[in-house]
């Protein structure tokens, strides 16, 4: 934000970053509206827990926004050990809910640590990666312990089981690793090892339910009153919308309940029958300008662990938005990825909060260093 509104405008509200906050607060609240619609028209239990948890996790993003770099680089390593040791909790301790394990009980909330696991491997392999001098970048060393660092929670994430959110932590960490400089024909080299490994990882790597899942989405109708019924409902409800869609708390399929989770997973399809493909475009904009900011502020960064940082927090922002648009439109297996902003879900807010803090806090060392080039 440009100093020279600081005699207008007091200087702790001209120094925020509006470029992202603006666009941010109009997704939550238009998130909020399809919320409410969900409910019946209701602000409970859906729109008001929203909001408020919004407001909650804001406070804590714009905490993590002051944080000096040096205190995050001290404190990346013993992080990730924390966050490893608490996934490797829930194996021993977890409550299961609806035959997956990925919960501990804190007392005061129940916790996913498979959700702090997204931005803590980020952090973990920026530090890592800008601490690597520049000629390590080819060498074994910047393949097998990243490798490690990412394979670690990712295996304690599968035992859940937590296909989705595994997954999430693997394409964070998998951004870094791209953007940190390694040759790019170990990322093809990997992409045809997974493609071959693909068959064996299908049939005795996944549950069954998740092998269904991946067979409905080549052919939902196969079994629309099943395994494919998800995303039956979701493809009629986007469908029926149109262009301009059936009006504000108007929605059919989820107010009749054909929509399963129109509030979580599927809230993307509760909007676009309300709002139609205007509605929906208006979300992919809003979306396009927050992770703008972020890879604007990427760019910017005066240093290589904070470049890498934000663009991986960026990435994980990023994998939400295009595997929930993805499966709501029957392009990707139903893995319960919720839509940043917009789902009900108090893990998921979190996490994406904690990239936009993430964001904030780069943005702000970009403020206040000097340029001096990228060099760790």
């Amino acid at each position: 934000m440009d100093n020279s509104r600081g005699g207008i405008i007091p200087q702790p509200i001209a120094r925020q970053p509006w470029n992202l906050l603006i666009p941010l607060f109009m997704l939550v609240a238009f998130g909020a509206a399809v919320l409410y619609s969900a409910a019946g028209g209701s602000m409970t239990p859906y729109a008001s827990s929203h909001l408020i948890r919004f407001s909650v996790f804001l406070v804590m993003a714009s905490i993590i926004a002051s944080i000096p770099r040096g205190f995050v680089r001290f404190m990346t390593y013993p992080a990730f050990i924390i966050v490893l040791l608490m996934l490797l909790g829930v194996e021993i301790l977890g409550q299961v809910r609806g035959g997956s394990q990925r919960w501990l009980d804190l007392g005061f909330m129940d916790l996913q640590p498979s959700e702090l696991m997204k931005p803590v491997i980020v952090v973990t392999l920026a530090h890592y990666f800008s601490s690597l001098p520049v000629g390590f970048i080819a060498s074994w060393r910047a393949l097998l312990i990243p490798g490690v660092l990412i394979g670690m929670p990712v295996g304690l994430v599968l035992l859940q089981p937590d296909l989705g959110t595994s997954l999430a932590i693997a394409f964070g960490g998998g951004v870094v690793m791209l953007l940190a400089g390694l040759p790019l024909r170990w990322f093809i080299a990997g992409g045809v090892a997974a493609a071959a490994a693909a068959p064996l990882v299908f049939f005795f790597g996944l549950q069954d339910y998740q092998q269904r899942r991946v067979m409905t989405m080549f052919d939902p109708e196969a079994d629309a009153l099943g395994a494919g019924y998800h995303i039956a409902q979701s493809k009629i409800a986007i469908g029926s919308g149109g262009l301009f869609g059936k009006g504000f708390n108007n929605g059919s399929q989820s107010h009749l309940q054909y929509l399963p989770e129109p509030h979580t997973d599927f809230v993307f399809a509760t909007m676009a029958e309300e709002w139609g493909l205007i509605g929906g475009l208006f979300v992919l904009a809003v979306f396009s300008i927050i992770l703008k900011w972020g890879l604007t502020v990427a760019r910017e960064s005066h240093d290589r662990f904070a470049s890498l940082l934000a663009a991986g927090m960026s990435a994980t922002i990023f994998f939400y938005i295009a595997v929930n648009l993805l499966m709501v439109m029957g392009m990707a297996p139903v893995v319960g990825i919720p839509l940043p902003f917009m789902s009900h879900g108090g893990s998921s807010m979190m996490t994406n909060m904690i990239c936009i803090g993430a964001l904030m806090m780069v943005n702000s060392w970009n403020r206040n260093a000097p340029r001096s080039g990228l060099s760790g």
